[in-house]
Parts: structure tokens; sequence; C-alpha cells
């Protein structure tokens, strides 16, 4: 299974940025997704994640800044940035609970990471 993270970047406070997760070696179509995030010296936390029927679920301090989506038809998975702010600067992680064949248990998997920064 390969998750390749991509679209960090360094952007002004304010500013937008549109994250994606590719991914290779797994039924996407029925997995759960979602993005995580590790600001310096802290714990990863969640961001969002979206079932494979399509519901979503936010963090908190998303506060309808940031949108989650995907195209299974792709299988990739993205997230849009919004009113970014300093403290989101964060390596965000995009992470699937999938099988990597229909009969296969279910695991979890991890993408590389992607830096986001955001100046002040």
């Amino acid at each position: 299974v390969q998750l390749q993270a991509s679209g960090g970047g360094l952007v002004q406070a304010g500013g937008s940025l549109r994250l994606s997760c590719a991914a290779s070696g797994i039924v996407f179509s029925s997995s759960s997704v979602g993005w995580y995030r590790q600001l310096p010296g802290k714990q990863r936390e969640l961001v969002a994640t979206v079932h494979s029927r399509g519901s979503t679920n936010y963090a908190d301090f998303v506060k309808g800044r940031f949108t989650i989506s995907r195209d299974n038809a792709k299988n990739t998975l993205y997230l849009q940035l919004n009113s970014l702010k300093p403290e989101d600067t964060a390596v965000y992680f995009c992470h699937v609970y999938g099988r990597r064949w229909p009969t296969a248990a279910p695991q979890d998997y991890w993408g590389q990471g992607t830096q986001v920064t955001v100046s002040s």
C-alpha cells in the first residue's frame, strides 16, 4: 500500500492550500480515510475523516475552514485548507483504514506527511 501526499507548502495567514493523497494497493472505495496533523513538539491529532459512505467528521479547530473530500475513481483523498492561521503550521498526514483486497482484514496505513507552514 502506498499513500502519496502532496500539496503542502508555505502560505501567508489567510491563504489557502489543497492537499492531495493518492492511494494505491488498497480497496480505496470501501476504506475510511482522513487527515491528521502533527504540530512541532505535539502528538498527532485528527483533522478530518470521511467514511466510505461519504459522512465526514471534523476537529473542532477546523471550524468550517477546511473541507475533506474523496474521489474514489482516482483513489485520491483531498483536504482544502482555507483561512489558514500560523497555528495550522504542521506536518499533515493522510490515513487510510482499509483492505488490500476485498477479503483481507482492514488495517491502518499512513502517508509520509506533507509540511504546511503558515506565516503571519
